[in-house]
């Protein structure tokens, strides 16, 4: 079995593979959450919201896996499967049945904001071990903010 070896080692690998793999986390999730409103999404402001909440779907499925990859080329064991991502989500799930737009708004809102502020996070941490995975993380709060922004604008 071929084993895939990375640049970093001791504390800089571990800091960097745990900011990888919280923000991989995050994604996964906000997938499933977005796309979980997205299905489920009742009210007049049905159609924009129903196109947003694609977008916020669509850029945490490809920033989710340009972080995987990351973690790979360091070396480094990517985990999204379903029951880590259950036992370690901070998102805010939401409510079973029909959604209505305000409170779909107010939660991604919130969701996207509790992101943000990890993400930030992570930033910080891994300029030192790693600006590479920096620039990614970088990459992400990006576009998380912009979409903060949108949904804060609507509520």
């Amino acid at each position: 079995m071929a084993t895939i070896t990375g640049p970093l080692s001791g504390d800089a690998r571990n800091t960097v593979a745990e900011a990888l793999q919280g923000a991989l986390v995050d994604l996964i999730d906000l997938s499933l959450v977005a796309k979980q409103a997205h299905w489920n999404l009742v009210g007049a402001h049905f159609r924009p919201i129903h196109r947003q909440l694609d977008k916020v779907t669509d850029l945490a499925r490809k920033h989710m896996d340009l972080i995987a990859e990351r973690s790979v080329a360091l070396g480094i064991n990517p985990d999204g499967r379903s029951a880590t991502i259950a036992r370690n989500t901070k998102l805010p799930q939401p409510d079973g049945g029909w959604l209505e737009d305000g409170k779909v708004v107010a939660r991604i809102t919130e969701t996207l904001d509790g992101i943000s502020k990890r993400m930030y996070e992570r930033i910080r941490i891994t300029d030192e071990p790693d600006p590479v995975t920096q620039d990614l993380l970088i990459a992400v709060a990006q576009d998380i903010d912009k979409q903060h922004w949108m949904f804060q604008a609507q509520s």
